[in-house]
This record gives C-alpha cells, structure tokens and sequence, in this order.
C-alpha cells in the first residue's frame, strides 16, 4: 500500500489528493518563501510580491504534478493542457490576491497570516479544477 502511494501510476483520486498535499506543500513552500523575501527582505509591495511567488509556485506544482501526480495522459494535446493549467493557476492567483487583499487591508491581519487563509482555499480550487478539467 505505501508504494502504491508513492511510486505506482494511480488514477485514484484519494492517492492523486494525497500526492498533491506533498507536491502543493513543496510549491507552498517556494511560494511563502519567495513572498516573505520578496515583502520583507526586498521591500516590494505584498501584493506584487505574492503574484511573483504565486506564479514561482505554479511553475513548481506543474512539473511535480505532471511527474508525480496526473501521470496519466491529458484529454488534450501538451500546449492546450498547459493553457488549462495556466487558465487554472490564473483564477487560483486571483483567489489568492483577493483573499490576501481583503484579509490584509480590510481585516489588518499580518500579510503572511492572510497568505496561509488564501492558500488553503486556492489548494482545494487548484485541486479540483485540474483533476475535473484535464485529467477526467
């Protein structure tokens, strides 16, 4: 069972869910830490700086996913599947800046409190959207 989770091509949406909360955490990883240095260390605008990291993560979650995750061949041809996921990552990206914005600016949490709130919504949006669309 622990190989199927890990290293066995898998069409079972628990295993490919469980997958990405590794590849997601990784991506998270690239994403939150680019945000902090990017607003902290660099001093750009939080807002700016989270759309940089976010695009930075999306990179990062594409490669795993299509090594690790959805293995299984896309409905439609490579440049239309990255289109898709690109269309996908736009819209979580969006969550993401408005989540942020309206936690940050509106209800003065701290930047990267607002940033864990948007990310976990953005994770299961990101998810879903490219289990249902691309790999169905």
């Amino acid at each position: 069972m622990i190989k199927k989770l890990f290293t066995q091509k898998t069409e079972n949406t628990f295993i490919q869910f469980f997958r990405y909360f590794f590849v997601g955490g990784f991506a998270f990883l690239v994403d939150f830490g680019l945000l902090y240095i990017l607003t902290d260390k660099l001093k750009i605008f939080y807002l700016l700086s989270a759309t940089i990291a976010f695009i930075c993560g999306i990179i990062v979650n594409f490669i795993l996913s299509k090594l690790w995750i959805f293995q299984k061949k896309a409905a439609v041809n490579k440049y239309l599947e990255f289109g898709i996921f690109a269309a996908v990552g736009v819209i979580g990206l969006g969550l993401n800046d408005l989540i942020m914005w309206f936690l940050t600016s509106k209800l003065s949490l701290y930047y990267l409190i607002s940033k864990l709130a948007a990310t976990a919504l953005v994770y299961v949006w990101n998810f879903g959207a490219r289990k249902y669309i691309l790999y169905k």
